[in-house]
């Protein structure tokens, strides 16, 4: 059976997102005061999505990332699994949908991360989440500024009360998040700064929640500050201790990027495109 490549799911992307640019461009620019984001349901056409979830490996041949920060499955190293999944990645890095976005979002300079420095695939089975956090603010060498996080669901018949969603805190921890349900042939698009908190709830049932990931970097930050930080995470309100803690831990992995900017040792979550 032949799959579709990427520049057949690209051109599929592209002409969904031109279809809906103006209210796409509208909504961002709505919402930019706080986190700037859009979501488009139905992305590509049912049979595409239910082949892409289709070809999602197993949670146990990925690597599983547990701590007080988060509980989930992740993966980089697009060659260990189905062509597919990686031809659904680099179709979000196509020239004209990467230009696209960056025109909706109202950005300039941006290039996609061919590296998938903290992009490629992820899964979430019952009771895992991802605390509330920034995103890193550069790319892994240390040149260019985050500024797009680009999401895409793929599993079928996801509810929201399957928990799993994923929550925007644009006022703030103290206040209320947006919740944006991760349903399936979804595509979020936010915008990624050092007020951009964003966490997973905890999924409460017995399905795995998949997700394609891209990161859109650019010689400009959002924020014009210019504000350096390592991802940083904090505690969902109620979560005092864990709080503490966490913000602990990101403090002393700030103080060590201070000395050591690249961080004192290599992010293994990239695509290395020469291994066997």
């Amino acid at each position: 059976m032949n799959h579709p490549n990427r520049d057949k799911i690209a051109d599929l992307i592209f002409l969904k997102l031109k279809d809906n640019e103006e209210v796409l461009k509208k909504h961002f620019a709505r919402t930019s005061e706080g986190i700037g984001y859009f979501y488009l349901d139905n992305l590509l056409p049912e049979h595409v999505t239910d082949e892409i979830f289709d070809k999602f490996p197993s949670t146990k041949d990925i690597k599983v990332k547990r701590s007080l920060r988060e509980y989930k499955y992740v993966a980089a190293q697009m060659n260990k699994y189905h062509p597919l999944l990686e031809e659904t990645i680099y179709a979000f890095q196509d020239t004209r949908i990467v230009d696209l976005i960056s025109k909706i979002c109202g950005y300039s300079n941006v290039k996609p991360d061919g590296d998938l420095y903290a992009g490629g695939i992820s899964m979430m089975g019952r009771g895992n989440y991802l605390n509330p956090h920034l995103d890193n603010s550069h790319d892994k060498d240390v040149k260019l500024w985050r500024v797009l996080n680009l999401l895409y669901y793929v599993t079928p018949d996801w509810m929201s009360e399957n928990g799993g969603n994923l929550e925007l805190w644009p006022k703030g921890l103290k206040n209320e998040p947006i919740s944006i349900n991760s349903r399936c042939n979804r595509l979020v698009v936010m915008a990624t700064h050092k007020d951009s908190w964003h966490s997973v709830g905890k999924v409460k049932v017995d399905k795995v929640r998949c997700c394609i990931s891209n990161y859109y970097f650019s010689t400009e930050p959002v924020d014009a500050k210019r504000s350096f930080h390592v991802t940083t995470f904090r505690g969902w309100p109620g979560q005092f201790f864990r709080d503490k803690i966490l913000k602990i831990d990101s403090s002393i992995r700030m103080g060590v990027r201070k000395i050591f900017k690249k961080g004192i040792r290599e992010n293994p979550h990239v695509y290395k495109k020469d291994d066997s």
